[in-house]
C-alpha cells in the first residue's frame, strides 16, 4: 500500500511529539517532481548509516538532539537547530537521546 502524502495546502503538524516519541515512527510528509520532506524519528543510540543524496538537503531537528557528521567534521543539532548539506555529500547521524527531525531533500531532476 503505498503512503498518503500530504496534498498541496494541506497543514502537516510538526509539533514535538513529546513524550508519545518513542512509540512513534519515521513518516514522509510529502513527495513533489522538486522537494521532498519527511519526518525522522531516531530514538536514543540509534544510528542512521553514513549515506548520501543526489539533491541539497535540510536537517532540522524538530526535539531531542542528533550528532550530525558530514564533511569530516561532526556537530550536534538540538531542537530548533538547522543544518544544510549539498548534494552527494556523505553524512551520518546518531541520536543522543530520542529525537525527529525534519528532513528536506530538493529532487534533481534529469
Amino acid at each position: 500500500m503505498a503512503l498518503k502524502h500530504a496534498d498541496p495546502g494541506q497543514v502537516i503538524d510538526l509539533k514535538p511529539y513529546g513524550a508519545a516519541l518513542a512509540q512513534k515512527q519515521s513518516v514522509a510528509l510529502f513527495k513533489s517532481e522538486d522537494l521532498e520532506v519527511m519526518r525522522l524519528v531516531l530514538l536514543a543510540g540509534k544510528t542512521m548509516p553514513s549515506h548520501d543524496v543526489e539533491g541539497e538537503i535540510t536537517l532540522q531537528c524538530l526535539e531531542g538532539n542528533v550528532e550530525v557528521s558530514a564533511g569530516g567534521a561532526t556537530h550536534i543539532l538540538d531542537a530548533g537547530h538547522l543544518m544544510y548539506l549539498p548534494g552527494r555529500a556523505p553524512h551520518s547521524l546518531f541520536a543522543l537521546e530520542n529525537a525527529s527531525v525534519l528532513v528536506t531533500v530538493a529532487l534533481k531532476r534529469a
